[in-house]
């Protein structure tokens, strides 16, 4: 079986983050999301895999490499353009052949992995197999329809949704899918949907199969969904101090400092992760944080929050919380009159003020 990863996307919800870098390798408690799938693929024994990839490619080639990394071998596929998930299945062809296949989405973070549908789609005799999860949101995903424990339809954001039941972002296939993405047309927002392939196998005969997911899961597809996975990562944390931490300082409950780190004048409350070369002076640092490496933290506190690498911060004492920081961010203080906020800002941020 291989493995097919979704890694383009323009990651509109993530703006401005993602007019500069890939959605895919956001990270979560300091590993990209994307990681987090080929780990969860690889303990699947899916270890030949295929990663779509779009205008964010030389970054995600850049981050994975071939995949030795992960136990892997690596194969890049090019997608010109985000024209639908039936799309990316149909470019992989050459890739796949005629093996059996998971596709996982690249922004997908899933707390129990996938090793129990593996083993189901290998065991049951199906040709697709589709993870399902009640959401409160169903309009914003494909939505599954079943009668007597069957898939009998699918349907891509429904502005009337029948059920609660989103079909997420983890689909087995064998090759009969390929039929399918052959024979459908584009819907009206221009794309191939998944969806609507599952739909041409449903409708001609070919057995489907659903699985509901009762654990946790997100697609990390906007801030919100990034710090509550962030919060669930960081709740897995076992303490580990390889970096640097005067007398001066304490780290409370489940704390991570990596090599390099140092930790001067502070407090720690975890869960939370301080990352390698990072600096933190003079601060609170509190539960469900993420400080990436190379950072620079002082007289700041800091709490529920994902600080991405080589940023530095000083926030005079003040407080910041709830928050996911880009890379390369400076904050400081002024103490000069008059005061005024003096921001440089990207399309699409948010900023509150005191």
């Amino acid at each position: 079986m291989k493995g097919l990863v979704l890694s383009g996307g323009k990651g509109t919800r993530l703006r401005p983050l993602t007019f500069t870098g890939a959605k895919q390798l956001v990270p979560i408690a300091n590993k990209p999301v994307l990681f987090y799938v080929l780990e969860d693929l690889v303990e699947a024994g899916i270890t030949d895999i295929g990663i779509i990839v779009g205008d964010t490619h030389e970054q995600v080639r850049a981050a994975v490499g071939d995949g030795a990394t992960f136990g892997a071998r690596v194969t890049y596929i090019q997608q010109d353009a985000p024209l639908g998930l039936a799309h990316a299945v149909r470019i992989a062809r050459d890739f796949l052949q005629d093996d059996p296949f998971v596709m996982f989405l690249g922004d997908n973070l899933i707390r129990d992995g996938i090793v129990s549908y593996v083993r189901d789609f290998e065991a049951g005799g199906m040709n697709s197999l589709i993870v399902l999860k009640e959401v409160p949101n169903p309009r914003e995903f494909g939505i599954a329809v079943l009668e007597q424990g069957r898939v009998t339809r699918l349907m891509e954001k429904p502005k009337d949704p029948p059920t609660n039941l989103a079909v997420i972002g983890i689909y087995i296939f064998d090759s009969t899918v390929f039929e399918a993405v052959e024979s459908i047309t584009p819907s009206a927002r221009g794309e191939l949907e998944i969806t609507d392939a599952l739909q041409y196998l449903i409708d001609h005969g070919f057995r489907v199969e659903a699985r509901h997911l009762t654990s946790y899961w997100t697609d990390t597809g906007k801030m919100d969904d990034m710090l509550e996975a962030n919060r669930w990562v960081l709740e897995q944390l076992e303490t580990a101090v390889h970096g640097a931490v005067d007398a001066q300082s304490a780290l409370h409950g489940r704390v991570q400092v990596e090599p390099g780190a140092v930790v001067i004048n502070s407090t720690v409350r975890g869960p939370a992760i301080i990352g390698r070369n990072t600096v933190i002076e003079n601060c609170y640092i509190g539960p469900f944080t993420s400080i990436s490496h190379d950072c620079v933290v002082r007289n700041s506190e800091v709490e529920h929050c994902i600080i991405m690498d080589s940023c530095a911060i000083d926030a005079g004492g003040q407080r910041i919380e709830s928050s996911l920081i880009g890379r390369n961010v400076q904050i400081q203080p002024i103490d000069h009159k008059p005061r005024a906020y003096k921001l440089v800002l990207g399309d699409h941020s948010r900023i509150g003020l005191l």
